[in-house]
């Protein structure tokens, strides 16, 4: 098989979606997992198997897998899916990831609360790259030259405080230095490691707050003064994808209006 192949976390909606759609045009084949549940709470797989519909439709081959990428055997599944499926993976990005079910006070938040954000935010991804990073490393000594690529969907929220979601902000700082260290361990097998760094994005996650993040872009939070999309973000991890910045390796490539910028 010569098309390249992609494992996405988190893609049945949102950003993760976007990025699977991106690289689908790009001419990746797929693994994408999920996590969804319903309103009732019950486990959902309806809008993972639409998006692998719409992945299909866009000409790559996808296979789909709810998995909870917190738990190890999850995380296992998904990587033998892949080498049953397609048998390489030219490219890992951790997008799953969770906000807490509540946004309360730092001085109120719970372990219970805690324990769960990192275990999907941080730990899931962390352990997720180590096995993947494995698999790569032996896929290097088959092919010293062909390219191999890890991205991390990180937040603005790695170095923006927000003490109603403390354990989320966290979560996303822990990634920024989780991309260094794979960075600087996977470079010399010619392995690079990206973090996307989205800000204020339209999404399931955001939805529940528009009317704030509406107020702030209208005052000028970002010199750009709107809504980034999941489309902004598939663009910025797209470049990774097709080498435009191999040799940028550890890198935060900021996708946030220009909200990093400081000014008077």
């Amino acid at each position: 098989m010569t098309r390249p192949v992609a494992i996405i976390t988190g893609a049945s909606r949102g950003i993760g979606k976007a990025i699977a759609l991106e690289l689908a045009a790009l001419g990746y084949d797929l693994v994408i997992s999920h996590f969804d549940f319903d309103s009732t709470g019950q486990p959902d797989d309806a809008a993972a198997k639409a998006a692998a519909a719409e992945i299909s439709r866009a000409g790559a081959a996808c296979r789909e897998l709810r998995a909870d990428v917190s738990k190890a055997a999850d995380r296992a599944a998904l990587v033998d899916l892949a080498r049953q499926a397609f048998g390489r993976c030219d490219l890992l990005v951790n997008n799953a990831g969770i906000a807490p079910q509540r946004r309360v006070d730092l001085l109120e938040a719970t372990e219970e609360s805690f324990d769960r954000v990192l275990a999907v935010n941080l730990k899931g991804p962390y352990f997720l790259t180590q096995l993947v990073a494995r698999w790569m490393v032996e896929q290097r000594r088959q092919d010293p030259r062909g390219p191999l690529r890890i991205v991390n969907v990180g937040s603005i929220s790695a170095f923006t405080s927000s003490p109603a979601r403390g354990e989320y902000c966290i979560s996303k700082a822990g990634v920024g230095m989780m991309t260094a260290l794979f960075a600087d361990r996977l470079a010399e097998c010619t392995i690079g490691v990206f973090e996307v760094r989205p800000g204020i994005i339209a999404t399931d996650m955001t939805a529940a707050v528009r009317e704030k993040y509406d107020r702030l872009i209208a005052e000028g939070i970002t010199p750009l003064k709107r809504w980034g999309t999941p489309q902004d973000v598939a663009a910025a991890v797209g470049a990774i994808a097709t080498g435009k910045l191999d040799f940028s390796t550890g890198q935060v490539i900021n996708v946030d209006g220009g909200f990093q910028i400081r000014r008077l």
